[in-house]
């Protein structure tokens, strides 16, 4: 057995849960989703979700994570020996694997704006030639390829110093830096003429645009963005002191990706409601419109470098936590290297990356279910495997688990005080509100898709 790495610091700890939260889920799919699901009034469900689910189901990750100190399928080996509860890790592994053959691609379209916006090749008054920028970058064969490849490389160069000198190390720099500069753009986007649109579409409420589906991408997006039903957050707390508390820091993380997430829609729905821009163009929002909309203002190319710049962070921090969560797996239960076990991951992740790719041009007639390859792997993840893990999880810690440990682990052996009152909220919510919802809004967004 291979000895366990470990987080040296509690700022180091924040800013690497941060980091795994904080991705393209903020800067990529939030945006446009309240663009499409009716600006404020998806603000508000995904707050009520992030409080009500969320939290409750990061606190019992969190819990046995560190509980067991191992990975997420030797967590339910070591803490319910012969049962079938290590199902759930074979879960979480599975959704990170398919998440990253799909992810690292739009990571590579980051790169690849990234390196557009550099060589200031990116920013265009013609909308219609960044509209063919756009669809030439991701359905030619060979260049997404390249960037994708490179993406996952860098990832894993990352893990292989670590988790105390790589993912902890990077992410002390990278989390700072990052909202730095997001809050430097979101600055500078509220400062247009007619900005002011903008925000009273991210924060003026319109219930009436609410629908079922809104609060399923709602749901979708909470989970995805705080990495909940991946098994990030279970490997994570395992390199986790038994003093750090538990509590703190799942409402730090929670807090800071939401921050994350407003404020990258501050960034973007102002600039986009100044320039006269339909706010729900989904992706094709950040890789077509705001490069137009950079044109349109001063310094609009250092901006573009500096947005690209952002998105490829948030997109690189999560992806190295995605890996973690595999790497862990096999170094730990086949007592294989971590340097071997990173070249491994890293090679499944871009052989399945390849297929995601072409699915966007080559292969965009290989439809299964009427979608393509990488529509497939995102609506399997995000609406099945993500919060069956999620219900799983919480079925484990409120019906198997011993109250005694739970309580032991959440309170850091007696360290922390909780208010018996909260206990009382997370250990209701735990138990019956979260298998109850989950389950019912996974039947419903089964009956949607089908």
């Amino acid at each position: 057995m291979n000895k366990r790495d470990g987080f040296a610091s509690n700022f180091g700890v924040l800013v690497a849960m941060a980091g795994s939260a904080v991705g393209l889920g903020n800067m990529w799919r939030f945006p446009y989703l309240v663009g499409t699901n009716g600006g404020a009034a998806f603000i508000i469900i995904y707050l009520i979700i992030i409080l009500t689910l969320a939290l409750p189901i990061m606190y019992a990750e969190f819990v046995i994570g560190r509980r067991a100190q191992s990975n997420v399928y030797g967590a339910f080996k070591k803490l319910a020996p012969g049962t079938h509860w290590n199902f759930i890790g074979g879960i979480a592994i599975l959704c990170c694997v398919i998440v990253l053959s799909f992810y690292s691609v739009v990571g590579g379209w980051t790169m690849d704006y990234l390196w557009k916006s550099v060589s200031f090749n990116l920013v265009n008054s013609d909308t219609e030639v960044l509209s063919n920028m756009f669809k030439d970058s991701v359905t030619s064969d060979l260049r997404p390829l390249f960037f994708m490849f490179t993406f996952v490389g860098l990832s894993g160069i990352i893990l292989l110093s670590g988790v105390k000198n790589g993912i902890e190390r990077y992410s002390k720099v990278l989390m700072p830096l990052l909202f730095i500069i997001v809050v430097v753009i979101a600055v500078r986007s509220v400062m247009l003429p007619n900005a002011k649109e903008g925000i009273d579409f991210l924060f003026k409420p319109d219930f009436s645009e609410v629908t079922a589906t809104t609060i399923l991408e709602a749901l979708g997006q909470a989970f995805l963005s705080l990495s909940i039903g991946f098994g990030i957050v279970f490997t994570y707390a395992s390199y986790v002191k038994k003093e750090v508390n538990i509590v703190k820091m799942s409402i730090f993380t929670a807090l800071s990706d939401t921050l994350f997430a407003i404020i990258a829609g501050i960034a973007i729905m102002p600039a986009v409601f100044a320039f006269g821009i339909a706010p729900g163009q989904g992706p094709g929002l950040v890789f077509e419109t705001l490069p137009f909309v950079f044109s349109q203002m001063m310094f609009g190319s250092i901006l573009a470098i500096l947005f690209f710049f952002v998105l490829f962070v948030a997109a690189i921090t999560s992806s190295i936590s995605l890996l973690e969560v595999v790497v862990a797996y096999i170094s730990e239960e086949f007592s294989i290297s971590r340097k071997k076990s990173i070249f491994l991951v890293i090679a499944i992740v871009m052989f399945l990356g390849v297929f995601c790719s072409l699915s966007q041009g080559t292969l965009s007639h290989l439809l299964i279910g009427g979608y393509n390859i990488f529509d497939l792997c995102d609506k399997f993840t995000a609406n099945i495997l993500m919060p069956l893990g999620a219900l799983l999880v919480v079925l484990f810690v409120g019906w198997s688990m011993k109250r005694e440990d739970f309580l032991d682990e959440i309170t850091s052996g007696g360290l922390h005080h909780i208010s018996p009152i909260y206990l009382r909220i997370i250990n209701f919510t735990i138990k019956y509100l979260s298998p109850i919802t989950i389950s019912i809004i996974m039947i419903r967004s089964i009956w949607i898709t089908a």
